[in-house]
């Protein structure tokens, strides 16, 4: 079953929104057996038509997003009604609903309103919990030289559609996916190897395989390894994916490198501190980012200026004078003293020239140490190169710290 979805807004070609909606669309559609064969964004107004006519050609399913609102460029219900030949009629059900909220809520009934009672003859109302514009579901129609495909409008924005899909939109769509083929996906999120070495190790092998897809996804030191097939294939396959990438995964459920970090500290009942220069706090982020971090998160340290590493964490200052910030000491010294203070079983710490001055031939800009000490082991600093943009480069910067941490939990 071919299915499209349109998206309707100026302001989502102008990028002041997000467009949001195709991932969550995506998301809720494979379970099914279903997934989205193209998307389309179009401006407010008449470009909807063009949209609607386009998709009504290709797909069996669409769903428009948008449009449904009071103002004179929202024209998704007018648009469709007329495309499919279908008058409009008022719903006193829904003006009663309207004015109900607007009572509830204090605001004044606006006579624009009106136009979202209006509703293509034939069509299902799909009734809007959390806005003023109803959802309309329009079964498949047969034209004089071809047939609709089955039409779902709905509200723009995600609080109102998300719902409504939810509730009205989703079990329509099973009914209809009834007998489609059902695959599964599998994701294998691996950190500290790049997407073409993970094609290199095991993708080449596995890519002309029958009823196998295989992915992609690539992020600043990560990558996600897809695979879509039935769940018997993808089991025999995972022992060979283990084999040559398990150094390299980090979970095969989404969870991303700090969720896997958190959870296992948690696990172990182990404590974490960190201490950050060049990396501005953004270590400490990522892991207060996740839910349950309380339990394994003591204390963190922005110790951008030396003075400051120096009387928050207790690194020698003649240290700092002989080596430079950016150094093994400095960071062995970030690390221990942050561990120490906090009383914690690990810390992790950062220091490095981000850029884009400040280099030097010795250090360039992208020089980053980092350290990882431990209550009960020796204290490891290594060192690595990121000539990147900053916010890339603090990026890198964690990813390589918490990857460290994750093996090290993992020995």
């Amino acid at each position: 079953m071919i299915v499209e979805v349109l998206n309707t807004g100026t302001e989502l070609l102008l990028g002041n929104v997000v467009n949001s909606h195709v991932a969550y669309f995506g998301q809720a559609l494979f379970p099914l057996g279903l997934r989205i064969a193209r998307q389309t964004t179009v401006p407010d107004g008449a470009a909807i038509r063009n949209g609607l006519i386009e998709a009504f050609d290709r797909c069996e399913v669409l769903l428009v997003t948008g449009g449904l609102g009071p103002t004179t460029d929202d024209l998704a219900r007018e648009l469709c009604a007329e495309l499919l030949g279908l008058r409009l009629v008022a719903d006193d059900e829904i003006l009663r609903q309207i004015q109900e909220r607007c009572a509830r809520r204090g605001f004044a009934f606006q006579e624009r309103m009106r136009r979202q009672t209006m509703v293509p003859e034939g069509a299902t109302v799909m009734p809007n919990a959390h806005g003023t514009a109803p959802g309309l579901y329009l079964p498949a129609l047969e034209r004089p030289s071809s047939r609709t495909p089955h039409i779902f409008l709905l509200p723009g924005p995600p609080c109102e559609l998300k719902p409504m899909f939810e509730t009205y939109v989703l079990p329509r769509l099973r009914e209809l996916a009834d007998g489609e083929n059902v695959a599964q996906c599998r994701v294998y999120r691996c950190v500290g190897i790049g997407e073409s070495m993970v094609e290199s190790r095991i993708g080449l092998r596995l890519s002309n395989m029958d009823g196998l897809e295989i992915g992609y996804c690539a992020r600043p030191n990560e990558v996600d390894f897809r695979l879509i097939g039935s769940p018997e294939l993808l089991d025999e396959l995972e022992p060979q994916i283990l084999a040559e990438l398990g150094e390299f995964i980090v979970s095969q459920d989404g969870a991303n490198l700090e969720e896997v970090v958190v959870a296992k500290l948690r696990e172990l009942g182990r404590t974490l501190a960190t201490a950050e220069s060049c990396t501005g706090g953004l270590l400490a982020h990522r892991i207060t980012n996740v839910p349950g971090a309380s339990e394994i998160f003591g204390a963190g340290w922005v110790t951008y200026a030396n003075e400051i590493k120096t009387a928050e964490l207790g690194v020698d200052a003649a240290l700092i004078a002989k080596h430079g910030a950016v150094s093994e000491p400095v960071a062995r010294g970030m690390a221990e003293g942050a561990r120490e203070q906090a009383d914690a079983d690990y810390a992790l710490a950062t220091t490095g020239i981000a850029g884009p001055g400040g280099g030097t031939d010795e250090k360039p800009v992208g020089t980053v140490f980092l350290a990882l000490a431990e209550r009960e082991g020796p204290t490891m600093v290594w060192r690595e190169f990121f000539p990147t943009d900053r916010e890339t480069f603090k990026q890198l910067a964690t990813q390589s710290a918490l990857n460290a941490l994750r093996k090290r939990l993992d020995s």
